[in-house]
């Protein structure tokens, strides 16, 4: 990547520690500008350095966008679709050496052995010791702790699989030289698979042709699952015995901790492509997936268990076990091996072997769930220990054992959402009754009650029924077969009274869903708008007081799961609004759950993005309220935070490890009582009603806001992406029936990024003229809910470019005046209000290495980003019908969402 020597306002300079990112960005971006010049010409990348010094210019020296965009607008269409993707191919070589030299640091470290890395394992155990959480009492929570990250059935990943594999070789050859000791035939050949990885994907379209269906985005999180999540597992289990071992001086079994869950085939609402048969097919896939694994896992460990008798005590019951296994498999399922017959050990793996095999092809034989397999792997186990087997495969076996117990035959539990409209039009069909929804709450309660009791309904065949009664046949019909934990909850969306979800226990009692008497699922009532969170409380007392739900919740084991929307409620009522929301319900739900003698688990719809959720999971955990993590964390992950996070094996153990010590932190060792917090809530409380009913009069309350959206975003993009299998809206209508992801989507890329600050500002002038800088700034310094969401603003900021989203704006044409300066002045208040708050003369002025990253992307993005606005221009006035236009027009989509890492 060429160098200017243009003088810059303030010097690109990297740390002494950073040095070797710099050197990889410059490696990567050399071997960039040979393959466009190889595959394109060497004019062309002329043209694209000429480019890039014109936005460095306009970004260091201060310039207006007007050269940059001049020039741009001047590109012929043939050249706009190439010039796009060469920007896009320099920031993902920034992107994949930046997530390269993050595992350095790691490395660095670990290597140094001064002191553990900030937020990992031991660095937190280290500090809850010093608070004095002793052995004792870290085992005791350890016995209920459950880290869960879920993968959701609507990713926003703008790059397709193939790519990432591309990426994935990349990434690998950086790391083979990470500590520079590689020799220069080596570091050739390594120089030699990152341009093969470089000059394929130029030849490869971003984008597939087609839409993914459901089982697309099954085998999609499935290489998340099984080629890096299954691999890191056993790593993750043994840096935490380490780490307690290193503090507290003694090692201990560890009892499952992570597990994994999945929305891809089981989240109907909205999706016209999700229902009975995609549940069937998900965790069909994924239980081939998971044998997949164990059969490769176990063929591995029978090279390794070779032991012989007369070499090594082995119990009796490894080679009976064996025997019965052979009983169980039809004739000849098992090769008769009469060279294995001397090693105990791997005859009785080839048994298991088999037995994995007729699971997955349902014949006779195989496991009838996953504690029989785990049972023949404990029983190795223990022959192992007992006969001086700790060095010769008992690690290889503990890790096999760790996934098994983690993952069991489903690999990740599949969690079920559905509209409560839905519920209702099934019901409706069932009593015979167009008018069930409209019913007086409490006659629907009393003949929910009536159902779940038993009673039949009107019209047990009722044919609009059927698809929603199959679901739960489908339920009653997997749980047997891969047992309990294959299913998480069962969530409600636009859950507003006790009614919804008694009527998803009466659907399922009508399905035959039952088990030992009671429906064998947790329903989890999802809280998606500012005003249905603010109700909760309420409903979810309602909902505790009714008799039959209590008895259901006792089956549960006494355990309520209530999920949080962080997507529809920033959408609703802006990002200050929603938090607050968030906050609060939290708090007043927990104490609900108290008087109840309820325990509440939280489930938080994160997304990517600022305004849905997103920013650093560990820093949100500890600004939770008191008592809300309680040793459990279940939160989405979806669209490229998947990517970021667990594309990399390294990193991906590196946010297993900031998750569980942030929620062991939270959970052991809450923050202690703050005498000022009264008078915080009271101030947020405030400042979230202002904030609200600024971002309310804009994008709910003006008539004509909707119109200008549309026209100032690249939404009509957006909308003909293939990246997602369900539609981008719940049903027909405005913005409120618009879907969070290309709300949020659109805005990014418009470069306002309009949906993570506005409001905010003028609830911080607000509140500095009503009560003061200084209690503004301690407000932010001293309490971690109002912290984290002043830096996540910050951030969204940081990103935001007001005077690219000017070209945007100018889309619009009448409307433009209209809007445009009432969204750059809130932009601008929010900006002062922030940096006086903070005492500070930039934004991001503490954040050296996230300021860096985006300085180093800025050159590429904003030359997309204009490119975009004249082919948004160019393809409107021809009547959206230009398909090579349209093309292009998705390489820039893609392409700015790699450089600012924001999708949805």
């Amino acid at each position: 990547m060429a160098t200017s020597d243009m003088p810059l306002r303030e010097q690109l300079d990297f740390t002494a520690t950073d040095a070797p990112l710099r050197d990889d960005v410059r490696r990567l971006g050399a071997m960039v500008g040979d393959m466009l010049a190889e595959q394109v010409a060497p004019a062309f990348l002329e043209q694209v350095e000429a480019l890039r010094r014109i936005a460095i210019a306009r970004r260091e020296q201060g310039e207006p966008v007007d050269a940059l965009a001049q020039r741009l607008a001047q590109v012929p269409l043939a050249q706009a679709e190439p010039l796009v993707r060469a920007f896009a191919a320099y920031f993902s070589a920034t992107n994949v050496a930046e997530r390269v030299h993050r595992i350095r640091r790691r490395r660095d470290y670990q290597r140094l052995g001064t002191a553990p890395q900030p937020g990992g394992l031991e660095a937190v155990l280290r500090g809850l010791r010093e608070e004095g959480v002793t052995l004792a009492e870290l085992q005791a929570q350890l016995a209920g702790l459950c880290v869960e990250p879920v993968f959701t059935a609507h990713p926003t990943e703008a790059v397709r699989r193939a790519l990432l594999l591309k990426e994935k070789t990349v990434v690998e050859r950086l790391i083979a030289d990470i500590d520079r000791t590689r020799t220069p035939p080596e570091r050739r050949a390594d120089d030699a698979r990152i341009r093969q990885s470089l000059t394929t994907a130029w030849q490869t379209n971003e984008a597939p042709p087609q839409r993914p269906s459901v089982a697309d985005e099954v085998e999609h999180v499935g290489f998340y699952l099984g080629s890096v999540l299954y691999r890191v597992l056993p790593v993750f289990y043994e840096a935490f015995s380490d780490a307690v071992e290193a503090v507290y001086g003694e090692r201990i079994a560890l009892p499952p901790l992570l597990r994994f869950g999945s929305w891809v085939g089981g989240d109907m609402d909205g999706n016209p492509n999700v229902g009975a048969a995609s549940v069937r097919d998900a965790l069909t896939a994924q239980r081939a997936l998971a044998l997949d694994c164990y059969l490769a896992d176990l063929r591995t460990l029978g090279d390794i268990l070779t032991q012989s008798h007369g070499h090594a005590g082995i119990d009796a019951e490894v080679e009976a076990r064996a025997a019965a296994h052979r009983a169980l498999l039809p004739e000849g399922m098992v090769r008769n091996r009469p060279r294995l017959a001397d090693m105990p050990y791997r005859q009785l793996l080839w048994a298991m072997r088999a037995r994995l095999q007729a699971t997955n092809e349902g014949a006779a034989g195989g496991y009838a769930d996953a504690a029989a397999f785990i049972d023949d792997l404990e029983l190795i186990d223990a022959s192992l220990a007992r006969h001086r087997g700790d060095h010769a495969g008992r690690f290889a076996l503990r890790r096999i054992l760790w996934r098994a117990r983690s993952f069991g035959l489903h690999m990740a539990a599949l969690d079920l959402r559905q509209d409560s409209a839905v519920h209702e039009q099934a019901l409706a069909a069932l009593e015979g009754d167009a008018e069930w929804a409209a019913r007086p709450l409490p006659a629907r309660v009393e003949r929910l009650h009536a159902l779940i009791s038993g009673a039949a309904p009107t019209d047990a065949g009722a044919a609009d029924a059927m698809a929603t009664l199959e679901v739960f046949r489908v339920v009653r019909e997997l749980r047997a077969v891969l047992g309990e934990h294959a299913f998480g909850p069962y969530i409600i969306s636009m859950a507003r009274n006790a009614a919804d979800a008694l009527a998803v226990l009466a659907l399922a009692r009508i399905a035959g869903c039952v088990a030992d008497g009671e429906v064998p699922l947790d329903v989890a009532p999802l809280f998606e708008t500012v005003d249905d969170l603010e109700a909760a409380p309420a409903t979810m007392r309602a909902l505790f007081a009714d008799p039959l739900y209590r008895r259901h919740l006792a089956a549960r084991g006494g355990r309520q799961v209530v999920m949080l929307g962080y997507s529809d409620s920033a959408k609703d009522g802006g990002l200050l609004a929603s938090r607050w929301a968030l906050q609060r319900a939290q708090v007043e739900l927990l104490e609900v759950a108290r008087t109840a003698g309820l325990q509440l688990v939280f489930f938080h719809g994160r997304g990517g993005s600022v305004s849905r959720g997103g920013g650093k999971t560990e820093r949100a955990i500890i600004a939770a309220p008191r008592g809300s993590v309680a040793g459990r964390m279940r939160v989405t992950e979806q669209g490229e935070v998947i990517h970021r996070k667990y594309g990399i094996r390294a990193l991906a153990l590196r946010n297993l490890e900031q998750m569980t010590s942030a929620v062991l932190r939270a959970s052991l060792r809450p923050r202690p009582p703050e005498p000022r917090e009264d008078q915080w809530r009271a101030l947020a409380t405030e400042l979230a009603q202002v904030s609200r009913a600024h971002y309310r009069a804009l994008v709910h309350e003006h008539p004509d806001f909707p119109a200008y959206f549309r026209a100032a975003t690249p939404v009509d993009v957006i909308e003909r992406l293939h990246i997602s299998s369900r539609p981008s809206r719940r049903r027909d209508g405005g913005i409120a029936n618009l879907r969070a992801i290309p709300w949020v989507f659109s805005w990014a890329q418009s470069r306002s990024g309009l949906t993570g600050w506005y409001g905010v500002g003028t609830a911080l002038r607000h509140g500095i003229d009503a009560h003061g800088l200084d209690a503004m700034a301690a407000v932010t310094r001293d309490w971690p809910f109002f912290a984290a969401m002043i830096d996540d603003v910050e951030m969204a900021m940081a990103k935001s470019d007001i005077d690219i989203f000017e070209r945007y704006s100018a889309l619009a044409g009448e409307l433009h005046p209209a809007f445009f300066p009432r969204i750059a002045e809130e932009f601008e208040r929010t900006r002062v209000a922030i940096l006086a708050i903070k005492q500070r003369d930039a934004l991001l002025a503490d954040d050296y290495r996230l300021r860096l990253s985006i300085r180093l992307r800025n050159p590429y993005v904003d030359p997309i980003s204009l490119l975009q606005v004249d082919l948004l221009r160019r393809w409107r006035e021809g009547g959206r019908e230009d398909e090579a236009l349209l093309r292009t027009l998705v390489s820039t989509v893609n392409g700015i969402a790699a450089g600012i890492q924001n999708t949805g």
